[in-house]
């Protein structure tokens, strides 16, 4: 009924070759993926499975189906029509899970926001996606309230957790009829995580919304309705809404939503619920290292990485001390979720893996001409989902002859293996030679002293940039001139001497994006 994201999709010859090579991927013509995640998970007998696991107790999937229905009849009732956005604001918790399928049962478009971001941030984002209501944790509603004043666009904010939402719903049916849409209308706009310029809407379909699930979880994870899944990713970040919602749902599995999830807020939820599977980024992995004494984690069968490369330090560390093999992955806002990945004895430490099941995926030269094996190049990627943006000019840089092409450099080996090397913006060229920094940063994580670190290039008078180390200490560790000497010493006998970091500062934290990406943008400024 609205048509405003369908309008502004972008034009048909700047989307990416799409290709369903999976009989999984072969989705009827109307679909609805709120469905297929909760309303059949009841129709096929698994009401009273646990859906969602919290403090206050756990919410089986017949209950999740009420609440959802509740809240779609609240939106019904304040007029939301299908095509309308709805912006979602809150933490990872059962409010924000049944208000994100309730918006999808009326059809209408979820734009979920991260907890984190401010006023400014939300402005953003609602003068892009114009939604017609908000909802929001009332604890949020400030910065939302002072977004929706300066806009003048979202007609009303209904918050949780103050009475409000909770007494629209006591007063609406636990019935409702889900809107018939087609599997390619608009049911999401993921806007991606990155905090400089104006933002960008990656536009996503009912269909895709399930790939990510018949794909990663079905065939990289093994998701099955025995796992417990669990992790720091928010649901406005897709590896979060996959990971967190989409992969559990689909596969009549559980989630242990964490709302601040801090090292040992995370352990303390894998020992409570006895979680399978544990999704968070490179650094989280790292600090969960200095806190599993005393921890009894062996429920755990498998632990993913995303948002980040992983270094192979963190990753042989998080093997030595648990048994478990870390699976890397590659994803990114545009193309849903992960793309490239391996899992179990296919993992080789330190490579990213090779394309999941459905997907394809080459480097490119500086020509778009896809590279032999041995070669370094830009990534590109095609599968059964890919890059559309909001009416945004930029589509023309992400998607090049029919490739999604992310901005990461890679190298492929003759096995088919996927390397990272760094980001395109990533290399740092000092004195005529080509550094990259991840290069740089891997070997100052392997010493003792270091907790997290950043290199990026800084300019100089004499070389034209070097390259510089912002590092993060562990505890005890004393940052001092003897301190930096020893850091250059340490990377120089690891990697070639003239990769060294010729100026290293010591910082109490990296500054991270709410989804916990780095900014090395922030950095070089």
């Amino acid at each position: 009924m609205d048509t405003f994201a369908r309008d502004r999709l972008p034009p048909a010859d700047q989307w990416p070759r799409l290709h369903f090579d999976l009989p999984e991927l072969h989705y009827p013509e109307r679909l609805n993926c709120a469905t297929v995640l909760l309303d059949e998970a009841v129709a096929e007998g698994h009401g009273d499975r646990p859906a969602i696991l919290a403090e206050a107790g756990s919410i089986s999937y017949r209950e999740l189906l009420g609440r959802a229905n509740r809240i779609a009849n609240v939106l019904q009732a304040a007029g939301v029509a299908p095509g309308n956005r709805v912006l979602l604001r809150g933490y990872n918790g059962p409010e924000l899970y049944a208000c994100w399928l309730a918006v999808i049962k009326v059809g209408a478009i979820a734009v979920t926001t991260m907890a984190m971001l401010r006023s400014p941030e939300l402005t953003a984002i609602i003068n892009k996606a114009r939604p017609a209501i908000a909802f929001c944790d009332y604890r949020l509603l400030a910065e939302l309230r002072a977004a929706a004043q300066a806009t003048g666009i979202v007609g009303e904010s209904v918050a949780w957790g103050n009475g409000d939402l909770e007494g629209r719903m006591a007063s609406s049916p636990d019935r409702y009829t889900n809107v018939d849409t087609a599997s390619d209308d608009v049911c999401l706009l993921a806007f991606t995580s990155g905090t400089t310029g104006l933002p960008k809407a990656c536009v996503h379909f009912h269909r895709d919304v399930l790939a990510m699930a018949d794909v990663v979880a079905r065939h990289l994870l093994h998701t099955g309705p025995d796992d417990v899944y669990t992790g720091s990713p928010p649901l406005g970040f897709t590896f979060g809404l996959g990971a967190l919602l989409v992969f559990p749902f689909r596969f009549r599995a559980a989630v242990a939503p964490v709302e601040a999830p801090t090292p040992a807020a995370l352990l303390a939820v894998i020992e409570r619920y006895q979680v399978t599977c544990l999704f968070t980024a490179p650094f989280t992995y790292r600090a969960l290292l200095t806190e599993l004494d005393g921890r009894n984690i062996s429920s755990l069968r498998q632990c993913v990485s995303a948002g980040e490369f992983l270094p192979k330090a963190v990753s042989d560390a998080w093997q030595q001390r648990t048994g478990i093999r870390i699976i890397d992955g590659i994803g990114a806002t545009e193309m849903i979720h992960i793309f490239i990945s391996a899992s179990g004895d296919a993992i080789r430490p330190g490579a990213t893996g090779k394309p999941l099941p459905g997907y394809k995926a080459c480097v490119l030269d500086d020509d778009g001409k896809p590279m032999p094996p041995g070669s370094t190049g830009r990534l590109a990627v095609t599968g059964p989902t890919g890059c559309r943006y909001l009416e945004d000019e930029r589509q023309r840089d992400y998607v090049q002859s029919g490739w999604n092409v992310t901005g990461d450099l890679y190298r492929v080996d003759e096995d088919g293996y996927f390397w990272f090397v760094s980001r395109a913006d990533d290399m740092i060229v000092s004195a005529g030679y080509n550094i990259a920094g991840l290069e740089v940063e891997w070997a100052l994580l392997a010493h003792p002293a270091v907790r997290e670190c950043a290199v990026v290039g800084a300019p100089d008078a004499a070389r034209g940039t070097v390259v510089k180390a912002y590092v993060v200490l562990q505890p005890g560790s004393k940052a001092d001139a003897l301190l930096v000497r020893e850091l250059q010493d340490f990377v120089k006998q690891r990697i070639a001497p003239y990769k060294y970091p010729r100026l290293i500062e010591f910082l109490e934290a990296l500054p991270k994006t709410p989804t916990g990406k780095l900014q090395r943008k922030a950095l070089r400024s």
